[in-house]
This record gives C-alpha cells, structure tokens and sequence, in this order.
C-alpha cells in the first residue's frame, strides 16, 4: 500500500456515513433548538454585519467587525475556488448540491459555537482573550471533559500547520501563479529530484515573507489587514463568477438541472446511484466544511476576541458568514466550472477555476488566469493568517498560556508556509480533509452538549431586544 492509498482509506474512514450523521444531525438538532433562526434572522445578521454594537464595553481584542473578517479571512481561501473544483471533479456536479445543503444546516452550527465561544471566553489582566471550543467543552461541559478540550486543542494546532491554514493555501497559490507566468513549466529547476517551476519558488517565498511580517505581529495587525483584503477581493470574485454567469446564462438551467439529479445518483454510472450520491454527499459535504468551516471550531476561535457583550449578537454575524462564503461564492465558482464544462477536462485543482474563467468570459484565456490567480493568492493570504491565530490560541490553551511554545509555534508555521507549494495537490487535500475531520468531532460534541444553552442565550437575548431592553444599532 502506497502512502496515497493509505491517505485515501483514512480519508474514507474520517469522512464516512458517521462523520455525514454527526455534522448534519448536529446542525439539524441547533436548527431546531434555535427555532431555525439562520433562516428568521437571515436580514438581522447581515444588518449586524455591518453595524456597531451599542454600548461596547471594550472587552475584546478587536472589533467585531474585524474579528469577523478574521474569521472570514480563514474561510474565504481556496475552499472557494480549489476545494469547490476538487469537489466537483472527483464528486460530480451533485456535490455542489450537498456543499450548499450543508450550508444551510452549517449557519445554525457556525451561530452556536460562535454564541458559546464568546460565552465561556477567558480575559485576561492585561486584556488578552482565550477562547473558542476548548473553553466550552472544559468550562461548559466541565472539568471531566477537559481531555476532550485538549483533544480539540491538538488537533487544532495541528490543522493550522499541516493542514487547511497553511500547505493548502500556499499550494493553490502557487499553482495559480505558476499556470499563469509559467502554464508549460518552461523554466524549472530539480529539488529532491523532482521538477519544479521557478514560479512556484517565488510564490513560495513571497508568500512566506509577506505572511511573516503579519503574523509577527499578532491578532490585531492580522485584524486590521484582513479587514480591508477579505471585503474587496470578495467583492472582485463575485463579480466576475456572476459574469461568467450572464455570459453563459443560456446554459444556466441545464447546468442547476444537473446538479440537483447528480446529487442523487440519476446519472450513476460506475458504483451505481448508492454509490454515486455517497460520493458526492462526502465531497460535498467535506469540502463545504473546509470551505465555511461550520462546526470545524475554528472560526469560534477569533470570534472570542471580538468587542462585543452578546453572544447572539456575534453569533448571527458569523453565521452569516457561511451564508457568503458557500451558498454565494462557492454556489458562483461550482456553477461556473459547470456550466463551461470544465470539470470534464481532465484536469485538477486551481486549473479547474482558470478553465472555467477563461472559456466562461469573452476576454481571452489570460483574463481568466490573471484574475483568478489573483484573488486566489489574496484569499489563501488571509486564510493563512487567519489560521496562525487558531493555531497559536490552541498551543495557549494545551499550554497553559505559556508562550514561548507559541513563539516557536510561529516560525514553523512560516516554514510550513514556505514547503507547501512542492507537495503534490491530492495528497495536500487529502491530509486537510482528515486534519478537518478530526477536528471536528470533539467541537461537534460540545454544540451538542450545550445546545439548551445556545437556545436559553438566544430566547434571553431576543426577550430583552424585543421588550426595549436592549438596542441593537
């Protein structure tokens, strides 16, 4: 058995009918404890999004606002872009369905462990928070549970290194700029005899050095600049994918015809229609979780430093956040690449998405790649900081707050940045979706847990706003 093979099977094991039933009955059973308010409240979280909070008191490291680009910036990364082409490639087009079905059932997991994060977060005498799922399950659940939050807290630090915050990011980076200066490995140069561009080694160490003069400087200097990237380049990559839309529109229909009968095995071939729908419920589902990270307990992790008083407050915010990130940028991406074809041309990762661009718009095939290779190297940037604060909040945690760990924690983390562009892309995707899976066992636990006190926070919470306690503007 190659190293692949077992890769493959461990990726099964993690991602199998199991890991569906604990994602999607954790995310129904938040629906219906909240009265399924990530639909009700959909308006009010997006009016929240972009509002202050009355009367802050100053307890956070960061506005809410910011925290909520922080995690926005660990979400909106190449999920959108490589993950959604992976996805369809290797799942068929249904798995776009599941992405977003997910999604809908992931908004109700992203408010609850966002509502509890803020809850249970530590602050500290010199202003410093601690938060996320560690605390819950340790401070929520209780002491005896502490291992579990220790688990969370591992798998965490080791996700951020070796998984989805930074391998996966630099890796699509790299492939984008490297298709786009160098699409026929024209210049290259042999490493650990293999062949490599000259393009990947620059998008190696520009990323790592513009990363680490970031993320030397801790949560607020990563807060003030994902808070001007995510919007703006969010922004630029809806309008172009809605474009390929309109240029395309003809073909739209059969294109949304055929994801909703792919997604349940009416065009199986191989492996039947049980076989079929399981394969792209898993890719789906897997690489909408990679994407919005609903239920992963990552983005609970910023949330904590957030200035806010109420937990349902930011925790609407961020449940919002999933709302963008799947259901409109990823839905964007996966119809594109449908609707151009280009799932079936034989090719993978982030070439997927420039096929798409470049066929779907009337500019020519360098249009498609500059602009994609651009908001790719912008959105894995951001996830890449974003992801050092996860990490660096889980090693405080496992650690006691002792941060010299956390400090050596960095450098790596720099590193792991700077190899990840020479490291093949199946197995770069297969270690992220496991390190993904894992992770978010102990956290799906947790939001299970203490559903009943996600739902007493919510009903206090909109008892107050709706009897004049409370202002909400």
């Amino acid at each position: 058995m190659t190293f692949m093979d077992f890769l493959t099977k461990a990726d099964d094991l993690v991602w199998g009918i199991p890991m569906m039933i604990l994602i999607l009955g954790a995310g129904i059973y938040v629906s219906i404890r909240v009265g399924l308010i990530q639909f009700r409240k959909l308006g009010l979280s997006a009016r929240y999004m972009l509002t202050k909070e009355p009367n802050v008191d100053g307890n956070g490291e960061v506005s809410a606002f910011q925290a909520f680009c922080i995690a926005m910036s660990a979400t909106i990364g190449t999920g959108n872009i490589v993950g959604v082409a992976t996805a369809v490639v290797i799942g068929g087009p249904g798995a776009l369905f599941w992405m977003i079905f997910a999604a809908c059932i992931g908004m109700a997991t992203k408010y609850a462990e966002c509502v509890l994060s803020v809850k249970y977060r530590e602050i500290g005498a010199d202003g410093r928070i601690l938060g996320g799922p560690f605390l819950y399950i340790e401070k929520g659940m209780g002491k005896k549970w502490k291992w579990l939050a220790k688990v969370f807290a591992f798998l965490g630090a080791l996700a951020g290194i070796m998984g989805i915050g930074t391998i996966v990011q630099v890796n699509g980076i790299s492939s984008a700029v490297t298709t786009f200066f160098d699409p026929n490995a024209v210049h290259t140069f042999t490493l650990f005899g293999n062949d490599y561009t000259i393009a990947t080694a620059a998008a190696a160490i520009l990323t790592a050095f513009f990363v680490a003069l970031v993320v030397i400087g801790g949560v607020k200097r990563i807060g003030k600049v994902t808070s001007i990237i995510v919007p703006v380049m969010a922004v630029v990559y809806i309008v172009v994918t809605v474009l390929v839309l309109l240029f395309n529109i003809s073909a739209l229909p059969a294109a949304i015809a055929e994801v909703v009968t792919c997604a349940f095995g009416a065009k199986a071939v191989a492996g039947g229609a049980v076989g079929a729908i399981m394969l792209a419920m898993q890719k789906g589902i897997a690489r909408g979780i990679f994407s919005n990270e609903a239920g992963l307990g990552s983005a609970p992790i910023a949330v904590a430093s957030a200035e806010t008083n109420e937990p349902v407050r930011q925790g609407l915010i961020n449940s919002f956040g999933v709302f963008i990130d799947t259901v409109i940028i990823c839905n964007l991406t996966g119809l594109s690449i449908i609707i151009t074809g280009s799932h079936t041309i034989g090719k993978e990762g982030a070439d997927v998405t420039i096929n798409a661009l470049s066929v779907g718009l009337p500019f020519g095939p360098s249009f498609g790649a500059f602009v994609l290779m651009i908001c790719l190297a912008f959105f894995a940037y951001t996830t890449i900081l974003g992801w050092d604060i996860y990490g660096e909040r889980c090693l405080e945690y496992l650690f006691d707050g002792n941060m010299a760990p956390v400090k050596v924690y960095r450098w790596l983390y720099i590193f792991a940045v700077l190899i990840g562009p020479f490291l093949t892309v199946s197995a770069v995707w297969t270690i992220a979706d496991i390190f993904n899976g894992l992770m978010a066992i102990p956290n799906l636990i947790a939001i299970i847990a203490l559903g009943g006190i996600v739902s007493k926070e919510t009903k206090s919470y909109f008892d107050r706003l709706n009897s004049g306690k409370l202002q909400d503007r």
